[in-house]
Parts: C-alpha cells; structure tokens; sequence
C-alpha cells in the first residue's frame, strides 16, 4: 500500500467518524430540547389545573354556603319568573312534526351572608322544565286528524344550578378580595394538588412553590422559596371573571437537568456505547491498518537482510567452485580440500538461518517440541561461551563468568536453553563497536535463578527497548546491513524463555551498553 493511498484511507475513515459523531451528538441535543420543551408543557398544563380546581373548590364552597343559608334563613321570596321557550319543525319527508319546549322558572331571594356586613345578596333559584313531544302520520291536510295521532314524549325537570352559579360569579369575585391568599388556599392543600397533578403527568422530581401578590411574597410557599427569572413556571391563582389576577403561582424544580437526562438515561446509554464502540472501531482499524503496513515494511526489510545474508554464502560458493574447477587448483588436494570445506561451511551458515526461520514459525503455531530434562545451567552457559569463544577472541574481546548462583538445577530444554543464550552472546558481540568486552552473571533468588549478560555496546534507547523482542524488529542504523541478522534472534529467546515460564528483559542507555536478564524457575 503506497504512502498517499495510506494516508487518503485514514482522512476518509477520520471524516466518516467525525460526521457519524456529529449526528449522534445532534440527534442526543434534540432529544433533550425536546424533552424538556415535553416537560415545560406537562409543568404548565399541571399549574393552569391546580389553579382552576382550586378557584372551583373554593367557589362550590362559597355556592352550597349560600344554598345552606338559603335553605337555613327560609327567606322570603322577594319575586318570581316565568319564561317559557318554544320551537317546532315539521318533516313533510317522515310526515312529523317536532317540538321542543322550555320552561324557565327564576325565584330570587334576599341571602344574608357573612362575606357582606349588614347586608345581603341576592340569590336566584332557577328551574327548568324540558319537553319534546314528536308526533307521527299526522295529516297535515286536516288539522284535527292530530288527536289520536301516536306521539313520542321525552320530560325532564331539574334545577339549573349552573345558570344559579353563573349569577354569583360577581358576588363571588368581590367577597373574595380583600381575603388574604393564607385563607383562600394552604400550603397542605397547595402541596398535595401540585404533587398529585405533577405526578400525573409523569413529573416525580422535586420542586418549590411560592405565591406572590404584586411581585411580593405571600406566606403560601414551600420552605426558603426565591422565584428565579427563567427557571421558574407561573400561573395566575383566582382569577376574576375578567381574566384578571392579583396572585401568581411560581414553581421552580431544583433537580430539573438530571430529572430529564434521567427520563432519557437508557437512550443517552445507549447513544454513548453506540459511539464508544464505533471510535473503538475505528481505533481497532487503524491500529490493525497500520499494523499492517509495519508487518509490511518489516517483512521487506526482513527479505533484504535474508536475500543479503544468503548473497555472501552463495557468492563465496560459487567462486570455491569455480577455483575447483582451475586445473591448476584440481591437481592441488589441499587446496581443494580447503575449499569444500570452505563450501561445507557456507552451506551449514545458509541451513542455520533456514532452521532459525523454520524454528520461529513452528513456535508461532506451537508445533515446536520442547521437551524439558533437569539440567545445570551452568553448564548450558560454559557450552553456550564456547560457540562464540573464537569470535569474540578474534575481535579482540573477552567473556567474564560470575557463577554466584549455588543452585544451578533447572528443568529444561538443553538444546533451545543453549541457542538462547547463544543468541543473547551473539547480540551483545554484533553490536559492540570496539572489541566486545561481556561479562555473565548468576545468582539465586527463593525460588528462581537469574542470568544476567552485559555489555559495553552501543546501547539502545526506550523505544528500541519496547520493540527489541518483536519477530522481524531491527534497529536501523543508517545503513540496515551494518549489522548481520534478520530479527529472528531475540523473538526466538523471548518465546523459548516464556516456554520455560521463565522472564527476561533488557536495560540499557544510548551509548552506555545493554543488560539482558534472563529469569528462570528452579525445580
């Protein structure tokens, strides 16, 4: 995958994953703007109910008072009514003839009442009386053939209290006036309906009230109560028959913001996991993309080190072979000899680093048999230090041992316990740019035996120390052939260590040397 192409994917993906981000965050605003305009509207329908059932409790109050008075006083009828309303139809289709009439009958009294001093109001009793008589094939040629006619009579007769109440609103209104608001409604009272019509609605937050006259405070209100500007809802209280009022119902709900984020809890939930898991997502995506493209890089590189460490052991063959082929060469047999076994060599260089491949692949698939003895690792180490005695010795270096540790008995894998430490040797020669100078050290704790392999090199910085166990993973220093190998060596420690349920890591400083660690459990 080339670079720009790389590079196109993750702005598209970024700006897939904002946009998406964006509509969820609007879509969670309009919700709540929507939820709490749906509250404003419930808290306001509820208010203008508790206002008028509390001014029509209070005026059937004052109504069946004035009735009981009525009734108590036996006042005198002061005049009397009498109208009478009346309207027909005929249907010449279904040959009818409909009628309805109504009587109203007005008795007005003079009440004494206490809400007036020294004086009364006056008090209509009305009553009406209603009646439709439906008359069927009558003729309407001859205008007594309706006598025995069959007929349909419908009677009622009541009292008109409506039309009684509807004469006492004024009455009302006055009385009520000069009557402090303390004693037209209580705060029990006020308490309860509120709670009742709120919870009606779906509203069970808590709120605040207060009744205020003319911008001042009453004592009808619920505890330390301040009305705030645009956070509280008001209603008028007892209006008149006009529509005007001197009192306004004010409430205020603390809790307002998290009673409606609750209300939308399980959506908000769900709208943020929502969200969660699709940055999860594409986190999960690019890291895996770029991942990849590091896979990539590191395999490349990875086929160049193996095509140039496979170049020198072909090249060297091919030229033995074609000095072999020299008749002066080919009578000579040690020279001859010296240069099969110069290809010998090559051939046994060129095989190890296929079984070196081959062996991280069978690891990687957990095919790889490592079968596990009791072993002294003491030993293991003296035989590791001979495979790379010549080496070091031809570079001018050296190798000092530190056998501290008294019990040495470990149960492993002589065979890949060897290469491991063969390895960390071979790294810690490679890269010391003078001549190497190694040192080993073991030491025992309660239950572990500790290997320790330092050396004066290059050293290697923190990043390089995070990545130095990765498969394929070299440190690039200029030139990427300075240093032989394919980054196999410390991925196949790493993995034979855990395989012993053993540890090992690395300290070092740039330019200062490197320590390796190796941690193993003893039997």
């Amino acid at each position: 995958m080339g670079k720009k192409i790389f590079i196109l994917i993750i702005v598209l993906m970024s700006v897939a994953l904002i946009g998406i981000i964006s509509v969820q965050v609007f879509w969670i605003k309009n919700t709540i703007q929507i939820t709490e305009e749906q509250f404003t509207s419930n808290v306001r329908f509820a208010l203008a109910k508790v206002s008028e059932d509390i001014k029509e409790d209070e005026f059937n109050a004052f109504y069946l008072d004035i009735v009981e008075n009525f009734k108590d006083e036996g006042t005198k009828l002061k005049y009397s009514d009498v109208r009478k309303y009346i309207y027909e139809k005929i249907d010449t289709t279904n040959n009818e003839r409909f009628t309805y009439s109504q009587s109203i009958i007005e008795e007005n009294y003079k009440v004494p009442t206490e809400f007036f001093e020294n004086d009364s109001i006056d008090f209509k009793e009305i009553f009406r009386k209603e009646e439709i008589v439906i008359v069927k094939d009558q003729s309407l040629d001859n205008k007594g053939s309706d006598i025995n006619a069959p007929e349909e009579r419908y009677l009622k007769i009541g009292r008109f209290e409506g039309a009684e109440k509807s004469q006492l609103e004024r009455a009302f209104d006055i009385s009520r006036t000069k009557m402090p608001i303390h004693k037209r409604v209580s705060n029990q009272e006020l308490t309860l309906r509120l709670d009742r019509e709120l919870k009606s609605k779906g509203i069970t937050t808590n709120f605040k009230y207060g009744i205020y006259s003319n911008g001042l405070a009453t004592q009808v209100k619920s505890g330390y109560f301040r009305k705030e500007t645009g956070k509280s809802y008001m209603v008028p209280m007892f209006t008149d028959s006009e529509g005007n009022s001197n009192f306004q119902l004010f409430v205020t709900f603390p809790e307002k913001k998290n009673f409606i984020l609750s209300s939308i809890s399980k959506i908000l939930v769900l709208s943020v996991f929502f969200i969660f898991i699709i940055i999860l997502a594409f986190v999960t995506a690019l890291y895996q993309l770029i991942k990849q493209k590091q896979i990539s890089e590191i395999k490349t590189d990875f086929i160049n080190n193996m095509t140039h460490e496979f170049k020198t052991p072909i090249a060297t063959i091919n030229l033995a072979l074609d000095a072999i082929k020299n008749p002066k060469i080919i009578e000579d047999k040690e020279k001859v000899m010296r240069y099969v076994q110069m290809i010998r060599d090559e051939n046994k260089r060129m095989h190890g680093q296929v079984e070196n491949v081959l062996r991280i692949s069978k690891l990687e698939k957990n095919q790889l048999d490592v079968s596990k003895e009791k072993i002294d690792l003491k030993e293991v180490i003296e035989e590791a230090i001979t495979h790379v005695d010549l080496i070091i010795k031809d570079k001018g270096g050296y190798i000092k041992t530190h056998f501290n540790a008294k019990n040495n008995e470990i149960l492993a894998n002589h065979f890949h316990l060897t290469n491991v430490i063969v390895n960390v040797l071979d790294n810690a020669i490679k890269y010391s740019e003078d001549a190497p100078k190694v040192e080993v050290t073991t030491e025992n704790t309660a239950k572990n035996i500790i290997i320790k392999v330092s050396d004066q090199g290059i050293g290697m910085n923190k990043s390089v120390q995070k990545n130095i166990f990765k498969k394929f993973y070299r440190e690039e220093r200029g030139n990427i052939h300075n240093v032989k190998g394919h980054g196999l060596g410390l991925s196949y420690v790493k993995k034979i260590v855990e395989i012993h349920q053993g540890d090992i890591y690395v300290e070092s400083e740039k330019g200062q040397g490197s320590t390796f660690t190796i941690k193993l459990p003893l039997i």
